[in-house]
């Protein structure tokens, strides 16, 4: 155990967890007791009654949102159920509250059926603005979001679209770094679940449902890309391919490319690990293009450290790490998102949105630099200016 584990849990220990609820209004005498519970809580009870959207007004629901999960996808830990994956999802929590200002509660389920998780999800939204849903494994979550865009809140996988974004906005500004043109990449992205497909639908501009995918029209996308999973590269007419892995095939790897990531690698500009750790060795990034860019994204141990990277040959790495520069991780767009869903009171997250979170990233790293692609996720006002870049084409 490490020193940052042992820390860690003598946190949680020392705290029982990391959120507790907190009164806004104190109950000092019968009066306030009067206002906050009977009799004076029947008439917002009243209101709402005749008009359930001043439950936003009248309500937590306003300004709440909930990240579920049925902890079967949890960070680099896999699927080891509700319980334990509880302190990811007030971790989560805590970083929508201090990041984006926004009100959030974390809530595990004991299922991993996609049904149950539907149904679940339809039953509890009259609670929140928004759901965040997090750390389920492909190809369930894929299911369930789908199942779940028209319930008049939005309801947002992170693993998928969170990652598809800071992944697209990293590249972006590496692309600039490295003076290619974004265009021209040739990416080879390591891991087909839900971070690897979405991002793959990103990356060559593309908005997918279960039963077809659209190019979205103006959104820029890279020249080539190919997935590639434990068996090799995603391709048309491959075995060992599901219906979502069949869909980016039909939609990447324009020149058919087949076999293991050592040999799909060797020549590409840009490789993404969203997979398990050492995943990427030094031999293989020493076979990509010149100029090289890794992103190595599993936690706690990505596919390669950045230094290994680097010292291979990249001339940019980053990380999910929050000990080396470059940390390319979710927290950079999801406060901001869920303070957009919030302050907007958006029904869903569009396309448009998706894109603009992507361009709010990328804008607000002035200059980027070889450890500089993405900004700090502390950078001052940074949910707030994803979010307005979000509000800005709310109506798109």
């Amino acid at each position: 155990m490490t020193d940052i584990d042992k820390e860690a849990l003598a946190l949680h220990k020392k705290f029982q967890g990391k959120l507790e609820t907190h009164a806004l209004v104190k109950v000092k005498d019968k009066h306030d007791l009067s206002l906050l519970y009977t009799p004076g809580v029947a008439e917002p009870c009243r209101r709402i009654l005749k008009d359930t959207s001043l439950a936003y007004d009248l309500t937590l629901r306003g300004r709440t949102v909930a990240v579920i999960s049925d902890g079967s996808a949890v960070l680099g830990l896999g699927n080891i159920g509700p319980e334990a994956a509880m302190p990811v999802m007030e971790g989560k929590s805590l970083l929508i509250k201090e990041l984006g200002g926004i009100d959030a509660f974390p809530i595990v389920i004991n299922t991993h059926d996609a049904s149950e998780i539907i149904q679940f999800v339809k039953l509890i939204a009259p609670t929140f603005a928004g759901i965040l849903l997090e750390d389920i494994a492909a190809p369930v979550c894929f299911q369930v979001e789908d199942a779940l865009q028209d319930i008049g809140i939005p309801v947002f996988h992170d693993d998928q679209h969170g990652s598809a974004i800071v992944v697209t906005a990293a590249l972006k500004n590496a692309a600039r770094v490295v003076r290619k043109n974004y265009e021209d990449l040739r990416v080879v992205i390591v891991g087909a679940g839900a971070a690897g497909l979405a991002a793959a639908k990103m990356l060559q501009g593309y908005s997918c449902t279960i039963d077809s995918c659209q190019k979205v029209s103006g959104q820029k996308s890279v020249k080539d890309l190919i997935v590639v999973d434990r068996v090799g590269a995603l391709a048309v007419g491959r075995d060992h391919q599901n219906i979502y892995k069949q869909q980016i095939a039909g939609i990447s790897n324009k020149k058919k490319v087949q076999g293991e990531l050592a040999e799909v690698i060797k020549g590409a500009d840009a490789v993404i690990g969203v997979s398990g750790p050492n995943n990427i060795t030094k031999s293989m990034v020493k076979s990509m293009n010149s100029d090289a860019i890794v992103i190595a994204m599993a936690n706690p141990i990505p596919e390669i450290m950045p230094e290994d990277a680097l010292a291979a040959g990249a001339a940019i790495a980053g990380s999910g790490r929050s000990d080396r520069p470059n940390q390319i991780n979710n927290s950079l767009a999801f406060p901001g998102i869920f303070r957009a869903v919030v302050k907007g009171r958006l029904t869903k997250i569009t396309q448009p949105m998706k894109t603009a979170a992507v361009d709010a990233l990328v804008d607000y790293v002035k200059k980027p630099s070889p450890t500089n692609i993405v900004p700090d996720m502390f950078a001052p006002g940074l949910a707030e200016h994803v979010a307005n870049s979000i509000l800005k084409v709310k109506n798109q």
